[in-house]
């Protein structure tokens, strides 16, 4: 992978990270956890680089979509316990421990999670995080905190749930020893497809590319509306919909979209 600063996003800038790799490929930003020695446990200032080069991908114009993705060993395999292990209830509430874990979600560009190996704890709730997860054939998903004398704290017994179901979800919190394998993921619709570990990367980046290829603010609009879907009532979310559908044909590629479709072409779109 290519360093940093080869990136576009990051012409003139010449920061070096720590704990994350990132690089374009296409249309595609492509991001890798790099901390292979702790199996890409997941700390404070890998988060602080992460919502950096996210940030920057998410105001890259030439970026369509994002990729992230860890090692083939582990995705990541929790939060790093000896960073938090001595912090105090008054001190975590008083700096928001954890509270920008979860910028990621406020990126406007579609993220894939291409997950190889471990993804527990924060692993998985950061894989949750993403909008598609794919995953490798050997990926093994989480939630083991109830074993360390806590629970999960950015997402793990909110989001899971909404994506297996309460029993599973309750399995999984609360017993901290199953780990649900590739396929069961896949089946209880955690992933939605699970390839070869050598080829998940390559196969979220392709999936990426098309999603690429699309209109921008058509694919930022449908992510909205997606994620909506969980905060709102179904009538206010219908509602948000079909006004957002009603914008989209105050836009050059609405125009553009139909126009081919009726003409049998290919459409062009400019992202206006």
């Amino acid at each position: 992978m290519s360093s940093p600063n080869s990136s576009p996003t990051a012409q003139g800038n010449h920061k070096q990270y720590e704990h994350i790799l990132f690089e374009v490929r296409g249309k595609v930003g492509l991001v890798t956890l790099n901390r292979p020695k702790a199996l890409n446990a997941l700390c404070d200032d890998l988060f602080k680089e992460l919502n950096e080069v996210m940030a920057r991908f998410d105001e890259d114009e030439q970026v369509g979509a994002i990729v992230l993705t860890g090692s083939e060993k582990a995705f990541a395999a929790g939060a790093d316990i000896k960073e938090m292990r001595n912090t105090n209830y008054l001190g975590n509430l008083r700096n928001n421990l954890l509270g920008h874990w979860t910028k990621i979600t406020t990126v406007r560009k579609p993220i894939i999670a291409a997950v190889n190996g471990f993804a527990l704890g924060g692993g998985c709730e950061l894989a949750m995080m993403c909008d598609i997860i794919y995953a490798g054939e050997k990926a093994k998903f989480g939630q083991p905190e109830i074993k360390l004398g806590t629970i999960p704290g950015v997402g793990g017994t909110q989001r899971l749930i909404k994506a297996v179901g309460k029993s599973k979800a309750m399995e999984m919190l609360l017993t901290g020893t199953w780990m649900m394998n590739a396929e069961e993921a896949e089946r209880a619709g955690l992933v939605s497809k699970v390839f070869p570990v050598d080829q998940v990367v390559n196969e979220a980046v392709k999936t990426a590319e098309i999603i690429a290829s699309y209109s921008q603010p058509m694919v930022q609009m449908a992510k909205e509306a997606v994620n909506q879907s969980f905060e709102l009532p179904l009538a206010s979310g219908l509602l948000f919909e079909r006004r957002l559908f009603h914008s989209t044909f105050g836009t050059n590629d609405q125009r553009e979209g139909m126009g081919a479709f009726v003409e049998k072409r290919d459409p062009k779109f400019t992202n206006s």
